[in-house]
C-alpha cells in the first residue's frame, strides 16, 4: 500500500508567517487575532473608555481632544499590525500553493491509475468475448 500522504510530505516543512521559531508562531497568531470578532469588539471598549475618561472633568486629561495620543497609539498599532498580516497571508499562500500542486499530482497518479485499470478491464473484456464466441462456436453447431 502506498502512501496516501505522499504527494504533501515534500510540503511539510512549510511554517507559519515567519518560520518555525517561537516569535514566527507568535507573529501568525497576532496577525490572525487582528481580524477576530473579538479582538475589533475589544479595540472599541478600549477607544471608547479612552474617549470616555478623557473627555470627563473627573481626572486628569491625558490625552485631551483631539486625541493625539490615541492616534498615535493606532497608528504604530497599524505599523505593526499590517506587516505581519502580510508575512502570514504570503505564508498560507505558499502553503495553499504547495498542496495544490501536490493535489494536482495526485489526480494526475489517480488518472493514470484509472486509465490502467480501464484498459486492463478492457483486454480481459475482449478475451473474455473471444472465450465466449469459441465456447459457443464448439457447444452450438453451425449450419
Amino acid at each position: 500500500m502506498t502512501d496516501p500522504l505522499r504527494h504533501l510530505r515534500p510540503h511539510a516543512g512549510l511554517h507559519g508567517a515567519s518560520g518555525p521559531d517561537e516569535f514566527g508562531k507568535a507573529a501568525e497568531h497576532a496577525a490572525r487575532f487582528f481580524g477576530t470578532p473579538r479582538y475589533i469588539l475589544g479595540q472599541t471598549a478600549v477607544v471608547i473608555a479612552w474617549i470616555a475618561l478623557n473627555s470627563i472633568a473627573l481626572i486628569a486629561h491625558w490625552d485631551p481632544y483631539p486625541f493625539i495620543l490615541l492616534n498615535l497609539v493606532f497608528s504604530t498599532q497599524a505599523a505593526y499590525a499590517a506587516p505581519l498580516i502580510l508575512l502570514a497571508e504570503t505564508r498560507q499562500a505558499e502553503r495553499e500553493k504547495a498542496h495544490a500542486e501536490a493535489d494536482a499530482r495526485h489526480r494526475e497518479e489517480l488518472a493514470h491509475h484509472h486509465a490502467e485499470l480501464i484498459e486492463a478491464n478492457t483486454r480481459l473484456t475482449e478475451r473474455i468475448d473471444r472465450l465466449t464466441e469459441e465456447i459457443h462456436s464448439k457447444v452450438v453447431p453451425t449450419g
